[in-house]
Parts: structure tokens; C-alpha cells; sequence
């Protein structure tokens, strides 16, 4: 590829470099399950679910087969189904809306706040109607929503809260000078451990978070086939088990979760640091939050221009999203129409991630960084002719 940065090719994103470092721990938990003999609902689930539950601060963690599933649990055991409708954040991923769609629920849209690009609370009311059942609130790219005033709205209007924290793992909101993790707000909450989440497992699995005894006993029965004890099935339900290999490996990446954290931070700062003067919107952490960079998402209006300078480049950029829900083919049954949500869609057309990952090496923050400078450098004046 010609024109790359004098770093090579910087990757989005890159897995190898962590497993690496883990291997011994990674390669000895599998090799127990392996040689316990027993690949669900074992010793190593069990463990992962106390562990998780005790990093989060929560009561009860159930393990499930992906994020999805985790939102369409989550939301079927506080009650939502057919007829009901679950407001969301316009700008999510798809994702979201699929666990809403899988209750049986209709996705309702609401639009964001630019500064975070997360729900925004003065938006709900306006979204509320008497077939509402819950909200489900995105922590999108790591920052947090504003929890407190999303609940009081849902409060006020008798609705559930299910968190969305599939970008959020670790991430949070300072209370009183504690931090209070993203996951413990509402009703329950929902997990994605995707491989290349900030707590990834090697393959698909979720886990749904909860501080209600009985939400959490729904979820285990619905996660297996409605089941309350061995072949005797109490209610209708599905598939969707965390097996005992991806438990295993989330247990060992739990215990490393902090440090990658604050190795985003870290990376995010410099990024904020080598790209404040130029003519772009950097992500925004508000003074009550703990972002944790699961992505690091700039703002241009040449988005497109500069995204294509950087490939140029060998710089590996994603689009975390460029279409909202209420646009997608898929959801145009719906009935919205663009314009209905202005700041999501203005969004959708600026945002570009650039690379990000707690094994980031310096220098490719140093060369990324330089290759939008000169992206941004006026061009070189003209020389003049003469007649």
C-alpha cells in the first residue's frame, strides 16, 4: 500500500498482543475445563458469575450466550413483552434493538446528547407513552449515560431501567466520591463479552446483572429452556448458556480488566493531548463520569475525507455508526423519517474511531495523531504564472 505512515500499518484494533501476555494463565484454564470433563453450567461459570458480580457491585450475575441475549432476558424477566415498548438510544448498534425486537417489544427511538453521545434524559418524556414498559440506556464507547436523571424520569413514569453496558465494563458514574459501575442502576443489566470488548471472551458470551433476586431466578430459567430444576419446565424458554470455556478464559481477563482500563485512559490522553489544536470534536468525559474508552471516537465534519486519508496511510479507522436505527432498512417499518432525530444522525455522519487497545505502542498514537495534522495542514500555495 503506498503512502503509509513510517510506523507501517496501524492496525483498529489487535488481539494478539493481549493473549500474549496471558497465554500461561489463558492455556491452564482451558486445560481444567478440558480435563474436568464438564462444558456447562460447571465450577468455572459459577466462579466467573461471583467474580463478575463482586467487580461490578452487584447482587446476581447470570451467565448467557451473547450481549443480545442478555438485553432480551433482561428485558422479558422485568416484564416486557408483545405490545409493550422499550425506548432506546437512536444511535446504538443494532444489537440493542434485536434483544428489544427478541421480547417482543417495539424499539422506540430517542436522540442524544452531542457531548456524550449517549440518551439524552430531556428527550424520554417526549418518548413515553402508556405502552412503555422499559428504557434501555446505552453506555456507548465507554462513557457512561447520566443514570441518575434517567431514573428518576423512569421512576416517575413506573417504567423499568435495563442498562445496556456492552461498551461499558468498568466504566462508571462518581458519587459522593466513590465510583458507582455502570450495570448497578437499574433494574438489570446487560454485558457483552465479544472478543473484542474491554473484557472479551474468545468466542460469544453475556451475562445479565441484577440486585433482584427474582429477575435473576427469571433469567436462569429462561436461559434454559424455562427450566426450575432438571426437566421440569415452569415457563417457556431458550438456549442461551455461558459455557464453561468462555467462563474460564473471562475469569482469567477479569482479574486484568483494571489495568487494560487504565491503559485506555492513558492512551486517550495522549490522543487528547496530540489533537486538541486541531479542528475536530474530541470525546467528551464529563466530571461525573469514569470513561473507559472501550472506543476512542473523534468528530469531523470531513469524516469521510479523513477517513479515506487514513486508510491512505495504513491507519485502520471504523464507523461506530453510520446509520441510526431509525434509518436501517431493516427498521423502516417503524415509520421515522430523517430529521426526527437530528443529533444522532448528525453524529452518525461525524464520528470515526480511530485505532484503540490497551496494548496500543506509543508510537502509533504518535502516528496517527500526525496523519490527521496533515490532513488538516493548509495546502501548499500555488506558485504564480506568468502571461
Amino acid at each position: 500500500m503506498g503512502g503509509k505512515d513510517d510506523a507501517g500499518v496501524i492496525p483498529f484494533g489487535e488481539l494478539n498482543s493481549q493473549f500474549k501476555s496471558i497465554e500461561a494463565e489463558i492455556r491452564a484454564a482451558i486445560d481444567d475445563v478440558l480435563s474436568a470433563g464438564r462444558f456447562i453450567f460447571g465450577k468455572q461459570c459459577e466462579a466467573f458469575e461471583s467474580e463478575f458480580a463482586a467487580y461490578v457491585g452487584a447482587q446476581h450475575v447470570a451467565g448467557v450466550n451473547s450481549g443480545t441475549d442478555a438485553i432480551h432476558l433482561a428485558l422479558r424477566a422485568v416484564g416486557v413483552g408483545p405490545g409493550d415498548e422499550v425506548i432506546t438510544a437512536a444511535n446504538t448498534c443494532v444489537p440493542t434493538v434485536a434483544g428489544i425486537c427478541a421480547s417482543g417489544a417495539r424499539p422506540v427511538p430517542a436522540d442524544i446528547d452531542p457531548a456524550t453521545c449517549t440518551i439524552d434524559p430531556g428527550k424520554l418524556e417526549a418518548a413515553i407513552t402508556p405502552r412503555t414498559k422499559a428504557i434501555v440506556p446505552v453506555h456507548l464507547y465507554g462513557h457512561p449515560c447520566n443514570m441518575p436523571e434517567i431514573c428518576a424520569v423512569a421512576a416517575a413514569h413506573r417504567v423499568a431501567v435495563v442498562e445496556d453496558c456492552a461498551q461499558a465494563h468498568g466504566a462508571g458514574i462518581v458519587e459522593g466520591g466513590r465510583l458507582r459501575k455502570c450495570g448497578t442502576f437499574g433494574a438489570a443489566s446487560a454485558f457483552s463479552f465479544y472478543p473484542s470488548k474491554n473484557l472479551g471472551a474468545y468466542g460469544d458470551a453475556g451475562a445479565v446483572v441484577t440486585n433482584d433476586g427474582e429477575v435473576d431466578a427469571r433469567v436462569r430459567m429462561l436461559r434454559n429452556y424455562g427450566e426450575e430444576r432438571r426437566y421440569y419446565h415452569s415457563s417457556e424458554g431458550f438456549n442461551s448458556r455461558l459455557d464453561e470455556l468462555q467462563a474460564a478464559i473471562l475469569r482469567v481477563k477479569l482479574r486484568h480488566l483494571e489495568e487494560w482500563n487504565e491503559a485506555r485512559r492513558e492512551r486517550a490522553g495522549l490522543y487528547a493531548e496530540r489533537l486538541k489544536r486541531l479542528p475536530i470534536r474530541l470525546p467528551f468525559e464529563a466530571d461525573w463520569a469514569r470513561h473507559i474508552y472501550h472506543l476512542y471516537v473523534i468528530r469531523s465534519r470531513r469524516r469521510d475525507a479523513l477517513q479515506a486519508h487514513l486508510d491512505a496511510r495504513g491507519i485502520g479507522t471504523l464507523l461506530h455508526y453510520p446509520v441510526p436505527i431509525h434509518l436501517q432498512k431493516a427498521y423502516a417499518h417503524l415509520g421515522y423519517a430523517p430529521g426526527d432525530f437530528p443529533e444522532s444522525e448528525r453524529a452518525c455522519s461525524e464520528v470515526l474511531s480511530l485505532p484503540m487497545y490497551a496494548e496500543m505502542p506509543v508510537e502509533h498514537i504518535e502516528a496517527v495523531a500526525r496523519a490527521i495534522g496533515e490532513f488538516h495542514e493548509p495546502a501548499p500555495a500555488r506558485p504564480r504564472t506568468t502571461s
